[in-house]
């Protein structure tokens, strides 16, 4: 073997590694999975951080309807997709199924589905906006159907991704589990 400060062991040319062990391959795909997964969390976090301090802004008065808009009805239950999210971080350090799959439902109930009554219910606002240029709601200025259609865009992307990446690391743990039973 060769020491940091020594010369290579006799009789190597470094050609020896074939023989060593490496990381099963299913093991190295469920580090990639967790590591976007965790990203993707984070991204909805802060989503979600935006999407509750505008909700609190607006219901406790603390700035003007003129400068932060009252929000959309949509806005209330999408508050509670942080459920999916603590489960999934809950589910990554011990590869916990039970978790993972509550936190691939509850994401779809809690996060996609009032992102998709929210596209329904500013529909007509966006209409109006995009046929006469008029406008009622404003974010700081910008037009509120807007910029909340522009979340919207967004958080389907984000939440799309966590489900199919959680249904691979699913697959992935059930693929492992199986081996193991098998042996």
């Amino acid at each position: 073997m060769a020491s940091r400060a020594g010369p290579r062991a006799a009789g190597t040319d470094g050609s020896d590694f074939q023989h060593r062990e490496r990381v099963a391959s299913h093991y190295q795909m469920s580090v990639a999975l967790k590591s976007e997964i965790r990203k993707l969390n984070i991204v909805h976090l802060l989503i979600w951080v935006l999407m509750a301090a505008q909700v609190t802004v607006s219901q406790l008065n603390l700035v003007s309807h003129k400068v932060v808009a009252a929000p959309y009805q949509w806005e209330y239950p999408y508050l509670l997709s942080i459920i999916p999210t603590v489960f999934s971080f809950l589910a990554l350090p011990r590869n916990n199924i039970s978790y993972l799959v509550i936190s691939m439902i509850s994401a779809g109930l809690f996060c996609v589905a009032p992102l998709i009554y929210g596209g329904m219910e500013m529909f007509p606002v966006a209409q109006q906006l995009y046929r006469h240029g008029k406008s009622y709601r404003f974010i700081f200025g910008f037009s509120a159907v807007s910029v909340m259609y522009l979340v919207i865009v967004i958080a389907v992307q984000v939440h799309g991704w966590q489900i199919y990446y959680s249904k691979k690391l699913l697959d992935q743990w059930f693929t492992t589990t199986q081996e193991k039973k098998k042996k």
